[in-house]
């Protein structure tokens, strides 16, 4: 089974295990991840957001235009920001490392 790590807002890390095919959103739930996903993964919100490590982020499929247009209301976006819902874990990902931003902007509140 893949292994991902995200790094939690106070610096700790979390490395978990799950079977490839769950998004990073849907395995931040799984293990109590403070993410908050609250559009449930319909890609209307950016509040899944995460900043992929660098070695990582070459490694995972393009965004989708409307995944770049809710990118664009995340708080703190970086060059390696991405939305976890859209992040699916496979084995090619095995080792993936996110980290949770500062904050996050609920648009949808």
């Amino acid at each position: 089974m893949p292994r991902m790590t995200f790094i939690e807002r106070d610096g700790t890390r979390r490395e978990v295990e799950v079977p490839a095919g769950y998004s990073v959103l849907e395995i931040a739930h799984k293990f109590g991840i403070d993410i908050e996903g609250a559009c449930e993964g319909s890609l209307a919100c950016s509040t899944c957001h995460v900043i992929v490590e660098p070695a990582w982020f070459a490694k995972l499929a393009k965004p989708t235009e409307d995944e770049e247009d809710m990118l664009d209301l995340a708080f703190g976006l970086t060059q390696t920001s991405r939305l976890g819902c859209q992040i699916v874990l496979t084995d090619a990902l095995d080792g993936l490392v996110v980290k949770l931003p500062a904050a996050t902007r609920n648009a949808m509140g």
